[in-house]
């Protein structure tokens, strides 16, 4: 099946109906199916729409962001974040990760950190608006996998447990 290039806007909320993020205000997203650049479970189903379709996508954790996992949770002490107010639900971004880490859990002297991604281990549903569907061009296939390629070959360069953010002066003691 040939790959397809699709752009749509859409409207992301939780399984309470609140609205997470939506495209409406801005340009619209595009995507190159089979290549993993959506979820799975929105892309499962946006695949068959046609230009100007609409509907209401549900996605399953697992179909989505995926499940929590807890050998990303790790536990740091206090002093080697950035900062020492620090409360759970605040993020931190790390070298060590492009997804930012999570507070779940802050003791006197250490903080438990989620390295989940923010939306994992949530049922999604998605209300999209297809507003073109195309093949791809062998151009433009050729030149998302070789970025997708060079993308693999950093990851599997930087591929270590995650790890804390650092403070200036002081390394992280990571714990699972």
């Amino acid at each position: 099946m040939p790959h397809k290039v699709i752009s749509f806007h859409y409207t992301l909320t939780d399984s309470d109906g609140v609205v997470i993020e939506t495209s409406k205000e801005r340009a619209p997203v595009s995507f190159m199916s089979e290549m993993g650049m959506i979820v799975p479970g929105l892309e499962r189903e946006i695949i068959a729409y046609t230009a100007g379709q609409t509907g209401r996508v549900e996605v399953k954790a697992e179909d989505g962001y995926g499940l929590i996992d807890f050998t990303k949770y790790v536990q740091v002490p206090r002093e080697a974040l950035p900062k020492q107010d620090i409360k759970a639900g605040d993020m931190f971004q790390s070298n060590q990760s492009p997804l930012p880490f999570t507070v779940k859990e802050v003791t006197e002297t250490h903080v438990v950190l989620d390295g989940n991604h923010p939306l994992a281990g949530e049922d999604l549903t998605f209300d999209v608006e297809v507003l073109e569907t195309r093949e791809a061009s062998e151009q433009e296939l050729q030149e998302l996998q070789t970025m997708m390629e060079a993308a693999q070959q950093k990851a599997q360069q930087a591929q270590q447990p995650p790890q804390a953010p650092e403070a200036p002066g002081a390394a992280p003691e990571a714990q699972a």
